[in-house]
């Protein structure tokens, strides 16, 4: 057999994996040749199925003689050429056909009652250059991004301060599809009904939910365990990672063991790995702001003590920054207009029919508050619109006060990657309307109605009297130079008496070392004072926090949240809040050279300690898909105070075109340092 595998691959934008298999998009040609047949044209028939009970009926096995014409509706076979001893056919799949591992075999009706010959297997995935498949998507360019790229930028930081860091997604990489294809049979629901759960994988919705369970551990030992403790013993710091590669082959080589440890980038990433590499066109989003409503009333209630700290005790949250999936497809299941863009999320963060999955949720049914439509919407639509209140909270006698609340804190810069370019493009449009305007209240009341908040009566909601108090004084934080990992971090707190008659406040401030998600990990420092303001008079009080006071309870995530509750005499308390995401120092890469296929080309990596102390355990970790094979790691020398270090390696590149270098520099005093660079080779 001839798979002609070179103008197949080419034909199907299957060029990229590195597999000796066939491997072809549904709904589009492919040739094959073989020998050993007289006659063909009256007496062959194929047999193409998949799946451990291939069967007609479900769909996973498919029966086809030649013919002259290819059918839309299902498999055919086209005679190309034959020659004395060996014939050419053109086989074609249906555009909605299961995809996944296929055998194929012939049978020669002529010759009686012989058993079918195995002419081998090959793949077949989504096919987005298409216009019959769910997941097609008419503009090429997008295509090129969202299926076949596999350089990526994730966004981070926080509201105030967006910051970004390159991924591999590496989906055409080794055997990354094998590993895809076992990730579905290990799902639950092939456990329990094989035959039903290989018939549905024609369906893009059907395996983007398999597919956001299977990324996390929970439930069916998926790839991934989460952990946002700031404690990652017995794994790898979510931080550490920066390419889905390494992670799916661990789990492949432990035998299917949950990888440790994943937050919500991470459980994104390899999604968009395993969905490009089946040709479901994906994208990681960055919603900052985002808030995860446990009890699904569409409101996130955060508590405080009296001494402006933030307490552990509410199942709600309002995350820094999360992380989900954006998947294009139609969504026949609701009608045209909920089709294009579907968020999936296989962060576990709440359950759904049982287990840890979320999505697919049509964009635009969280745009127009359409909350009663499959699936998740109503968790999405809070990750994104839910209004928050801030509590004073007394552990002594359980009784809560409301300091203020807010409907305008939630989902700001929804972010992603630009088709073909490394820019930060906003999203936050395509989510809800302008914040603020008449049209998003509308829209938020008309989600409330549909899951029956309305007319409910809540007696955990404040009453309008509290909502509608005004505060006699505000109050800001202000930066007083830059937030960087090494440097004192320095703050003003502005406090300014918005009456006109003299306030005394009682100021109650701390500092607290925090993971991504505001969760609190160490009080690094605690302060009061007690101020009297004249009428309308601005007060500022410069706030100094020494790097040696912070620098032991820092996460790898860099994060921390500063706190004044203000206890204004006789008037309501103000709670003023700032979180900072401190910046690593820069590492820098030079390519020395030209960087040509097949050449050594040196690369040399510069890194300055900018504290004023020695730093040990440093490592590189770098990686990038045909400039090198596998993760190089490099151990690199201590540095003194101050002192520069230069890391040389070689790179042999092995394919054209611009390749992106990611390097990772961690050492005992700052945690995951990433830059990236293109390289054009």
């Amino acid at each position: 057999v001839n798979w002609h595998l070179k103008e197949n691959a080419r034909d199907h934008h299957t060029s990229k994996f590195s597999s000796k298999e066939l491997i072809v998009r549904r709904g589009q040609a492919f040739v094959v040749t073989f020998n050993g047949t007289e006659k063909p044209e009256q007496n062959l028939t194929f047999i193409a199925e998949t799946g451990p009970k291939p069967s007609k009926l479900a769909k996973t096995q498919a029966t086809f003689g030649i013919s002259s014409t290819v059918s839309k509706e299902s498999w055919s076979a086209v005679l190309q050429s034959t020659s004395s001893n060996s014939v050419s056919i053109s086989i074609s799949s249906p555009p909605n056909a299961v995809i996944g591992r296929y055998k194929l075999s012939v049978q020669s009706t002529s010759s009686g009652s012989s058993s079918p010959a195995s002419l081998g297997t090959f793949v077949l995935l989504f096919n987005p250059w298409s216009s019959g498949d769910d997941v097609f998507m008419p503009k090429k360019a997008e295509c090129e991004e969202y299926v076949l790229e596999e350089f990526g930028i994730i966004f981070a930081g926080n509201k105030n301060h967006i910051n970004s860091f390159g991924w591999n997604f590496g989906q055409f990489q080794g055997d990354i599809l094998d590993i895809c294809l076992s990730m579905l049979d290990r799902s639950l629901n092939y456990r329990q009904d094989p035959s039903t759960d290989v018939s549905h994988r024609n369906d893009p919705k059907y395996l983007g939910r398999v597919l956001s369970a299977m990324v996390n551990a929970n439930d069916d030992q998926g790839v991934l365990l989460g952990n946002w403790s700031g404690n990652y013993e017995g794994g790898k710091s979510p931080n550490s990672w920066t390419g889905s590669g390494e992670i799916l082959q661990n789990w492949k080589k432990s035998g299917f063991k949950p990888v440790r440890y994943g937050q919500c980038w991470v459980f994104a990433a390899v999604l968009t790995t395993v969905l490009r590499c089946l040709g479901i066109p994906t994208r990681t989003i960055t919603n900052f702001s985002s808030a995860h409503d446990a009890d699904g009333n569409l409101r996130v209630d955060e508590f405080y003590d009296a001494s402006g700290n933030h307490l552990d005790r509410a199942a709600d949250s309002i995350w820094n920054f999360h992380v989900w999936n954006e998947s294009w497809f139609s969504r026949n299941d609701l009608g045209p207009s909920y089709s294009g863009w579907q968020v999936l999320d296989a962060t576990p963060q709440e359950e759904s029919g049982g287990i840890y999955q979320c999505g697919p949720a049509s964009r635009n049914a969280i745009k127009e508050g359409d909350v009663d439509l499959d699936y998740d919407c109503p968790f999405v639509f809070a990750e994104v619109n839910a209004d928050c209140m801030y509590w004073n909270y007394d552990p002594t006698t359980g009784k809560k006060t409301l300091i203020f609340s807010k409907s305008t804190e939630i989902g700001q810069f929804i972010s992603t990657k630009a088709v073909g370019r490394d820019d930060r493009v906003d999203v936050t449009n395509d989510y809800k309307y302008e914040e603020g305007s008449t049209k998003e209240r509308d829209i938020f009341k008309k989600a409330r109605k549909k899951l029956g908040l309305e007319d409910k009566f809540d007696p955990t909601a404040p009453t309008p009297e509290e909502i509608d108090q005004r505060p006699d004084i505000s109050g800001r934080f202000k930066m007083a130079g830059p937030f960087e990992v090494g440097k004192d971090l320095n703050l003003i707190l502005v406090l300014e008496n918005l009456q006109s008659d003299a306030k005394t406040v009682q100021v109650n401030m701390t500092a607290w070392s925090t993971v991504y998600t505001r969760k609190p990990v160490h009080e690094i420092w605690k302060d009061s004072v007690s101020v009297t303001l004249s009428p309308k008079e601005e007060k500022q009080f410069p706030i100094k926090i020494p790097y040696n006071e912070y620098q032991q309870q820092l996460t790898t995530d860099n994060t921390i949240q500063v706190t004044a509750l203000c206890h204004v005499e006789g008037g309501i308390q103000v709670l003023v809040q700032r979180d900072i995401t401190l910046d690593n120092p820069a590492i820098d890469i030079q390519v020395l050279g030209e960087a040509k296929v097949n050449k050594e080309v040196d690369v040399e990596v510069i890194f300055t300690n900018p504290i004023d102390r020695e730093v040990m355990d440093c490592t590189l970790q770098v990686e990038g898909n045909d400039l090198l094979r596998g993760i190089l790691e490099i151990d690199v020398p201590p540095l003194k105070a101050g002192e520069k270090s230069s890391t040389k390696f070689k790179l042999i590149p092995f394919e054209t075109g611009p390749k992106h270098l990611l390097v990772n520099f961690s050492c005992d005093k700052f945690a995951d340092i990433k830059t990236f660079k293109m390289v054009n080779v």
